[in-house]
């Protein structure tokens, strides 16, 4: 399905479309369980967690990750 199956969705202003989206998002987080999560992204999950548990220091803290944000521009 595409924005094109549904041409009423055009006539819409930019802040309807927003809010129609917005209400799209909160449908289906209601009902997240049933939109399976790939095994590639557990694998990666569990990769990044075992990264961390050998080694807790080399995490920034949000001041640190916003400094270095801050350098870069």
């Amino acid at each position: 399905m595409c924005i094109a199956d549904i041409p009423e969705i055009s006539n819409l202003s930019t802040s309807e479309k927003i809010l129609l989206v917005e209400d799209i998002w909160d449908r289906i987080t209601v009902d997240e369980m049933s939109v399976p999560v790939p095994e590639s992204h557990k694998k990666e999950l569990d990769r990044r967690f075992r990264r961390y548990k050998s080694k807790p220091g080399n995490l920034l803290s949000l001041k640190e990750l916003e400094g270095r944000i801050e350098q870069r521009k």
